[in-house]
């Protein structure tokens, strides 16, 4: 399995040192909806501390945790593509410390610095395999206790 890319640190630092021009820092009580899927992706957050969970409504009273975030992961990548709205919720499983970067600005940049927007697309792409990855590993866990208790 590929390593965790952690956002901040994979940028080169005259790159992240542009980047964090544009950051905010924030905070998220513990469970605090942060967003919900389908609402409008105008945002995304790098959390410095606690811990965040995504998760997928599966019914109109159960949601389903699909991965959980902490110290230095990516929180919203739906901000980068079409029709930028969210494919999960998340929520605050512990009081979180983050930095929150506004879409329009950091898109802005990346026009300006051609060098910036590859190296931030890359890195997503990179977070967004390595979760893809980690899914899928949890997947075919999940099928095969499945099997194996039938």
């Amino acid at each position: 399995m590929t390593k965790a890319t952690k956002l901040l640190t994979a940028l080169p630092p005259t790159q992240r040192q542009r980047l964090m021009t544009l950051a905010r820092e924030v905070s998220f009580p513990e469970d605090t909806r942060i967003f919900e899927p389908e609402g409008v992706a105008d945002r995304f957050w790098v959390i410095r501390s606690g811990a965040v969970s995504l998760d997928q409504r599966v019914s109109s009273l159960r949601r389903v945790t699909v991965a959980s975030l902490g110290s230095g992961d990516l929180l919203g990548w739906s901000w980068l593509f079409p029709p930028h709205r969210w494919d999960f919720g998340a929520e605050a499983f512990s009081p979180v410390r983050a930095y929150e970067f506004e879409a329009e600005p950091v898109l802005a940049l990346c026009e300006e610095d051609p060098g910036l927007g590859m190296a931030l697309v890359r890195t997503v792409a990179e977070i967004l395999a390595h979760r893809l990855e980690m899914t899928r590993g949890q997947l075919m866990e999940q099928y095969s206790l499945r099997r194996r208790s039938s």
